[in-house]
């Protein structure tokens, strides 16, 4: 601009005053500020709001999600399941079936193992020794109790162990109602089944009605048998169900939803979510979950609410849609700015941009921008329980 103007036949001062101008108008500080500010405040206003954003990468993610996966246990239901049945089989009392079941699921760490665990205690049933304690992933457990062998777990687990499970010793009621069956056997044979419910969190329904409300696709992501997980998530809102899926397995489910071209997140609370959480797009971990299944997050729910779900997702939206204002104001403040600080409207109105009120400029132009960063602040999620 000043070289332009001194073949113009301008004096030597005239064109420095306009090569300063320019050069201080045209300082690229508030494009500078635009996004990291905007992210700051963002990540900022999760924490009040109780979302733990681990890094600027998970919260200009969130708003890009197309598919959210949920685990079952502990996700959408309370993760506290209570013994509802027992069907004792083979000539066995219901305290007998329940002492053995008790003494070799006290063993595990399973909320299901828990329940069955804590009804024993409640009717002062005693513990017998367990010896050769075994996981079996995805089936149940097995162990020896007074020198035979007792299996406990699922119907693949029976199937896999050649134990006959006729339908007349199947409880009709049991998946059809959600509840999740244990099956107990002895020496190869069945010798009786056990009903565990897990009541579904109260805000549940109304987080996942919110993602359907939003377009995004929801779904079930659990090893539980077919019939109890359409039941759940009938109760819970939700439409498509992956179920009898090993922990191993569930980063496969993620994987191949990945390479549909959807934007996956995986919200769960388990060590076998970890791997999961880990391969999804966001991992969205629940705060009252595992260690691990808290590392392997990009985001953790600290107050364990799946509506905090649908907040963390307009959150992103808001704080990606305030950088591109942020963005926006700063081009066009350089594109109207620069022109002015050439000199264009000096030929016809006289009219020429002193450096200093340059500078005045281009400070507001800053100011302008953390400003407007600053309104995600007042950020309030919507949701469908109450109007914001």
């Amino acid at each position: 601009a000043a070289i332009v103007w001194l073949m113009l036949g301008s004096t030597f001062e005239f064109a420095l005053s306009i090569g300063i101008s320019v050069l201080v108008i045209s300082c690229p500080c508030a494009l500078g500020l635009a996004t990291p500010t905007a992210i700051m405040v963002g990540t900022g206003q999760g924490a009040v709001n109780g979302i733990l954003f681990k890094s600027a990468r998970a919260l200009e993610t969130t708003h890009e999600l197309q598919t959210v996966v949920f685990d079952k246990t502990g996700t959408i239901t309370e993760g506290k399941p209570v013994v509802t049945d027992i069907f004792p089989l083979q000539n066995t009392e219901k305290n007998d079936l329940l002492q053995i079941a008790a003494s070799l699921e006290s063993l595990s760490e399973h909320p299901l193992a828990q329940a069955i665990t804590a009804s024993a205690r409640e009717r002062k049933l005693s513990l017998l020794e367990v010896e050769k304690f075994t996981q079996v992933a995805g089936q149940g457990i097995r162990g020896i109790i007074n020198g035979k062998e007792i299996l406990a777990g699922n119907l693949r687990m029976m199937d896999e162990n050649q134990i006959k499970v006729t339908d007349s010793e199947i409880p009709e009621s049991g998946a059809a109602e959600g509840k999740t069956t244990l099956y107990f056997a002895r020496e190869s044979q069945l010798i009786g089944i056990i009903n565990v419910a897990d009541v579904i969190k109260e805000t549940s329904r109304e987080a996942i009605e919110e993602l359907n409300q939003m377009g995004l696709q929801t779904i079930m992501l659990t090893g539980d048998n077919e019939t109890t997980a359409k039941a759940i998530a009938e109760k819970a809102g939700i439409k498509n169900v992956i179920a009898e899926v090993l922990p191993a397995d569930k980063e496969h489910e993620i994987q191949r939803l990945q390479q549909k071209g959807q934007k996956v997140a995986m919200v769960g609370d388990g060590i076998n979510d970890a791997p999961a959480l880990a391969r999804a797009d966001v991992g969205i971990a629940i705060g009252a979950g595992t260690d691990i299944a808290i590392d392997s997050a990009d985001v953790v729910l600290m107050k364990s609410q799946l509506t905090e779900v649908s907040t963390a997702i307009q959150l992103s939206k808001a704080t990606i849609r305030n950088i591109k204002e942020n963005l926006f104001w700063a081009f066009i403040y350089n594109i109207i700015g620069i022109p002015i600080a050439a000199g264009i409207f000096y030929p016809a109105f006289g009219f020429k941009l002193s450096p200093m009120i340059g500078a005045l400029a281009m400070s507001f132009s800053s100011v302008f921008v953390v400003t407007n960063a600053l309104r995600l602040r007042f950020f309030n999620a919507r949701h469908s329980n109450h109007k914001n």
